[in-house]
């Protein structure tokens, strides 16, 4: 599959703060990244460096097949961008400002006409001055620019910051639909939970170095489930049954022949049933899989605070 974005050993210094050190990505066409670390982590700075506002110390970038220094506002414009501080005009109405960045695209008429369709579907209040919008309102109309020039590449600093869970659900609607189209999506967040729901693949990044680069159906199978299960059964027995498939689980008797097994499953479900079914189930309760718990195992593992 072509990639829409690729670095190599790709590093940025701020003096001698390393805010990216040695990045290798590569990232799909047509698919959903997410990043995710916290504050500080690199996700701004990476996508600055992806449309030369900020230009590296050192390594390669590419971007839908070019290189941004040299790409310059053509490759600009098959971009679509949300930064994590919109700065807006406040002398300008929600309206003026969709009308000035469709002109700024090769195709205005389009864009504007799609604009107002986003608009309408997210409740943009394109009358008012933009000095007057609370800050989930100048949200929205951020991410209509992102979205109204039909971009191969979408790229969306915090997207749902500021936003209603409503909105925000329709938000990452577009995104899928993007993608549909054919569009790749660059997504960064602190939020867990958004990134699970609308993102192929997601990388972890801590203090600019590179954590982990992981499907997110392979950052579910490792992350930790709870578990608890009731069995007919003597406390050694179970105890027994769970050591030989190699699981630590709490085995507590209840009394009246039953026992609880208790504790925290890390990726390890087809053991877990194998070791349940030479026991006599009474009850099994496992918790979805905490990917926000597998990132902070990751995170800690990495030397973060």
């Amino acid at each position: 599959m072509t990639a829409a974005i690729t670095t190599r050993k790709l590093t940025k210094e701020f003096g001698a703060i390393r805010a990216l050190d040695d990045l290798d990505l590569e990232i799909p066409q047509g698919s959903i990244f997410g990043v995710i670390g916290p504050n500080g982590a690199g996700k701004t700075t990476l996508m600055r460096i992806l449309l030369d506002v900020v230009r590296p110390t050192r390594g390669t970038v590419s971007v839908l097949g070019e290189d941004p220094r040299s790409g310059g506002s053509a490759l600009r414009n098959r971009i679509g961008y949300l930064p994590g501080e919109l700065r807006l005009n406040p002398k300008l109405t929600g309206g003026d400002h969709l009308h000035l960045w469709a002109s700024l695209g090769a195709r205005p008429a389009p864009a504007h006409a799609r604009a107002l369709r986003l608009a309408e579907t997210l409740d943009v209040r394109l009358g008012d001055h933009t000095r007057t919008l609370s800050k989930g309102n100048k949200q929205k109309l951020g991410i209509v620019q992102a979205f109204m020039h039909s971009p191969e590449l979408v790229i969306l600093d915090e997207p749902t910051s500021g936003l209603d869970p409503l909105v925000q659900q329709q938000v990452l609607g577009l995104m899928d639909s993007a993608r549909d189209a054919g569009a790749t999506i660059f997504l960064s967040s602190h939020v867990m939970s958004e990134i699970e729901q609308v993102a192929d693949a997601a990388a972890v990044l801590n203090r600019g170095t590179l954590v982990t680069v992981s499907s997110m159906a392979e950052l579910r199978a490792s992350a930790t489930r709870h578990v608890q299960a009731i069995v007919h059964s003597t406390a050694d027995d179970a105890a027994t049954a769970l050591r030989r498939h190699g699981l630590a689980l709490d085995v507590v008797g209840h009394g009246d022949g039953e026992v609880a097994i208790t504790g925290l499953l890390e990726g390890r479900a087809k053991d877990l049933v194998t070791a349940l079914a030479e026991l006599d189930l009474e009850s099994l309760i496992v918790a979805e899989p905490d990917l926000e718990e597998r990132v902070l195992d990751m995170y800690e593992a990495n030397g973060a605070a």
